[in-house]
């Protein structure tokens, strides 16, 4: 049975686009803003530890994002602790960016992978504090339990490692994240291709939030376009309602009705 679809809308906010676009690795701030435009996103990602707060006009990465049509989000990349974090988080605020927040605590410089029990705590904090929070956080269905009762907007379970381009490793366990949280759940790192963005909606998540992927194709801006039209397409493959999966053939044409059956 098709599925009936639903306003992509985080803590009140609806957006057009389910697509979040990161701000790092660009080989030009021009670049960086062609490839927003051409995905289409309506919300980018701005790590606030490694914002150079001296630059000034073009020198500085916040005046080629279009504020009226984008929304920031301040993330806490390079925090290891929750304190940490949820001071980036006030710093944020502070310098007028936003009172939504990415809210991002590694455990392990290899990996990336998030401490999760350092993510809940500070997650905890910044809600009392009237932040937006949208934690990235890994794919267990627990910790993301916890996140949305610790009043998270919404919960970012990683696809894969940050980077990593390795795409959905674990199909499963955002299946059961969707099932049992009632906040979006957005899929945050580890998308490499169209493909890849496309399996992630189709499993019903409601969102991507991606950035290598983009910016670290040869052609970025082609790139950009490819997940534009993979997250619609994967979205509306969802809603669609697939095809079950069968072991054996079926046959496309009828047999009833045919001479000799």
């Amino acid at each position: 049975m098709a599925v009936q679809d639903k306003p992509f809308t985080i803590a009140g906010h609806t957006f057009s686009s389910r697509l979040i676009v990161g701000t790092g690795k660009y080989a030009s701030f021009d670049l960086m803003k062609r490839c927003h435009e051409a995905s289409g996103t309506e919300m980018v990602t701005v790590a606030v530890r490694r914002l150079d707060l001296s630059a000034k006009g073009e020198a500085s990465l916040l005046h080629w994002i279009d504020a009226q049509r984008i929304k920031l989000l301040p993330n806490t990349a390079g925090c290891h602790t929750a304190e940490d974090a949820i001071r980036t988080c006030r710093l944020a605020e502070e310098l007028g960016m936003s009172k939504w927040v990415k809210l991002e605590v590694l455990g392990d410089d290899k990996t990336l992978y998030p401490d999760v029990e350092e993510t809940v705590k500070a997650a905890r904090v910044l809600v009392k504090e009237g932040f937006t929070v949208l934690p990235y956080t890994s794919d267990d269905v627990i910790v993301a339990k916890k996140l949305e009762d610790a009043g998270c907007a919404a919960v970012m379970p990683l696809a894969a490692p940050i980077g990593s381009g390795l795409g959905i490793r674990n199909p499963h366990n955002i299946r059961l994240i969707l099932e049992t949280v009632k906040v979006p759940v957005i899929v945050d790192a580890g998308v490499g291709t169209a493909s890849d963005a496309a399996i992630a909606m189709e499993l019903g998540c409601d969102g991507i939030l991606m950035n290598t992927a983009i910016a670290g194709a040869q052609d970025p801006v082609r790139m950009a376009v490819a997940m534009k039209k993979a997250v619609e397409a994967g979205r509306d493959a969802y809603l669609a309602g697939r095809i079950p999966r069968r072991a054996y053939a079926s046959a496309s044409s009828p047999l009833d009705g045919v001479i000799g059956s």
